[in-house]
Parts: structure tokens; C-alpha cells; sequence
């Protein structure tokens, strides 16, 4: 069970306080996406673009720092990371990235500071669980300077965490990156899938491969030469049905994974009605409030789980630990020959 950016569903993401609850909660592994400061800090951040993650408009010393940039084929405006020190990006706070969906972690803005690698990876240690870090725009950041591979596998090295049966898997939606960590470290690689499109740095390289390819099962068998698993959208492994959207047919994309001898991290899910399909959301559709009432989570991450993933990306671990522990019972009682209500 990864705790996706901590526990986000009930604090504001990639703060300690999210980490620390995704823990308490029973999560495996917690997830810091990884961006780098103007001065080589890695911190932790879904994005390198903090507009809508920090306070950093609410600072008007900081009002000349506002630009426009492309990141990976596609215009930003706002705040970004590597424009700020380490010693800056101190002076602000976290805010909620969805405050319509989650209003209730809105009275928490503004009261964390922005974490390093460093300060998870501590965290992560005294309490006895993985971490999964991804690098974010891995050739962006290597196109202005600041390449995150050296820097991470450094901490990893300083902490005891460089071998290969260290609690440790590195994601990244780039294969150059991958392939470059494979050279670099024995932990556990990521391949991140997405629904459709193609690594920005293969489009950087001019290649035609997209994330549909990578999931054939040739495609499957060339990532295991350099990866020890995927990580689809839940999408790729359970399609909604177009008329319903309600979950459809499994794809064998799990089964394919196994038979190349990758693992599969699904991502992600959260308890909103939101983000759940059509025959899992409770409540009044008609109500404002909708959207953001929690739903029967329960049933569809069970479904995934029967399916067969190796790891799920959860917004709120506690969800998937129950339902993990409630399919274990079972289990244990069938082979008991016992009857569970």
C-alpha cells in the first residue's frame, strides 16, 4: 500500500504531516514526487510549477519570480522550484491542490513547510517503511543543471538505502531516466505508464514509441531489461465502460506484466465520488457538495486487488489496508474450510 504523496485525502500533499499519517494509517511505502532548488536541494513537490501548492503568491517579494516556461512540450505560467534556493522556498507553506474536493484540508494552509528527500527518507526509516520516490521531469531538470539522479542516489547512498533489497522503488514516466539509474543503483525501478501519449523524453528524441507500445507484450519484455515494474493508471488494467462508467472487462495487461516478470503499481486511487466510477458514488448527484463525498472506495479496490497488483497508489491508505486485511481473513478461512458473513 503507497501512500500517494502521503495521505492527501485528509492533509495537504508532500508535506510531512500527509507522510506521517499515510504511516499511522498502515501504509507499506510513502511517495515523494522529487523536484530540484535553484542550489540542488531535492524537495519534495508533485510538480516543479508550486503555484497552486504554496503560498508563494501571497509573497510579494517573490511577485518578479512569476514566469512563463515549457516543461516538457507544454507552456507554464507560474512559480517554479529551480527559480528558488533552498533557504527561500523555507519561507513559504504548503496549501491544498484541491480545495473544492477537499475544503476540509484548506484549514491546514499555510501551516506545513515544503520537505527534502532528505527529511523523508528520516522519516520514512524510524518508522520502518519504503519510499517511492518519482523524479519529475527528469530531462527538463537535466536540460537547466540540475539532473536529479546523482543527487537522489547520493541520498540513498548516505542513508544506507543504495542495495538492492533496500525498501526502495524509483518511478519516473521518462525510460532515459530509468536506464540511467539502472547504471547508477541496484534499487527496485518504476516504469510509469500513462493513459495515452508517449515519455517526453522520447518525443524530446524524436521516437515514435508511445506508452501503448510499452504495454505490448514486446513492449513489456524491453522494460523488464531495465525495470522491475510499470505503473499503469488504473484505467490501462480496468477500463470504464463508455455508456455506463461503470468498470468494464479487466485488460491482461497484469498478466502480461507478470509473464515478462514486472510488477504492477496501479495508480491512483482516492475516495471521492469524483474519481469513482459511476456505481460506486453515493449521495445526491444534484447536491454542490458531490463531488466530494467519499464513496463505496472499498469495492473498487478490491476489485484491483483480486486482479492481481502488486501495489496500489492510495490517497487514503487506511482504505486499501482494510480492505487488504479483509481479503486476507477470507483467504485464511477458505483454506480453514470456514464460513465468513
Amino acid at each position: 500500500m503507497i501512500g500517494h504523496r502521503g495521505a492527501p485525502a485528509y492533509r495537504p500533499e508532500h508535506t510531512l504531516a500527509s507522510y506521517r499519517l499515510a504511516i499511522a494509517m498502515g501504509a507499506d511505502v510513502i511517495e515523494p514526487d522529487v523536484v530540484s532548488t535553484k542550489d540542488r536541494v531535492l524537495v519534495a513537490r508533485h510538480e516543479n510549477d508550486i503555484t497552486e501548492t504554496t503560498d508563494v503568491a501571497q509573497h510579494p517579494e517573490f511577485a518578479d519570480r512569476r514566469t512563463t516556461k515549457v516543461i516538457d512540450g507544454e507552456s507554464h505560467t507560474g512559480w517554479f522550484v529551480e527559480d528558488f534556493t533552498f533557504a527561500e522556498l523555507q519561507t513559504l507553506r504548503a496549501v491544498e491542490r484541491l480545495p473544492d474536493l477537499r475544503p476540509a484540508n484548506t484549514a491546514m494552509n499555510g501551516r506545513f513547510r515544503i520537505p527534502t528527500l532528505q527529511q523523508v527518507i528520516e522519516l520514512a526509516k524510524a518508522n520502518r517503511v519504503g519510499i517511492e520516490p518519482e523524479t519529475k521531469h527528469p530531462t527538463y531538470f537535466r536540460s537547466i543543471g540540475l539532473p536529479l539522479e546523482e543527487p537522489l542516489v547520493a541520498a540513498l547512498r548516505r542513508n544506507g538505502l543504495n542495495r538492492r533489497d533496500a525498501p526502495v522503488f524509483i518511478q519516473s514516466f521518462e525510460v532515459g531516466n530509468l536506464k540511467r539509474l539502472r547504471r547508477m543503483t541496484p534499487v527496485h525501478l518504476l516504469q510509469l505508464i500513462d493513459e495515452t501519449g508517449a515519455p517526453a523524453d522520447l518525443v524530446a528524441a524524436g521516437s515514435n514509441r508511445t506508452y501503448a507500445a510499452m504495454i505490448t507484450p514486446a513492449g513489456l519484455r524491453a522494460i523488464a531489461r531495465y525495470a522491475d515494474g510499470i505503473g499503469p493508471p488504473k484505467s490501462l488494467l480496468i477500463p470504464r465502460e463508455a455508456r455506463t462508467d461503470t468498470l468494464g472487462v479487466p485488460t491482461t495487461l497484469v498478466r502480461d506484466a507478470h509473464r515478462a516478470g514486472l510488477l504492477v503499481h496501479a495508480w491512483t486511487f482516492r475516495p471521492e465520488n469524483e474519481f469513482l466510477p459511476a456505481g460506486l458514488r453515493r449521495g445526491d448527484p444534484l447536491s454542490p457538495f458531490f463531488p466530494m463525498v467519499h464513496g463505496d472506495q472499498a469495492i473498487e479496490i478490491r476489485d484491483f486487488m483480486l486482479l492481481g497488483v502488486d501495489g496500489l497508489f492510495v490517497d487514503n491508505a487506511e482504505a486499501a489496508v482494510a480492505v487488504r486485511s479483509s481479503l486476507a481473513r477470507r483467504a485464511g478461512a477458505a483454506a480453514a474450510g470456514l464460513r465468513l458473513r
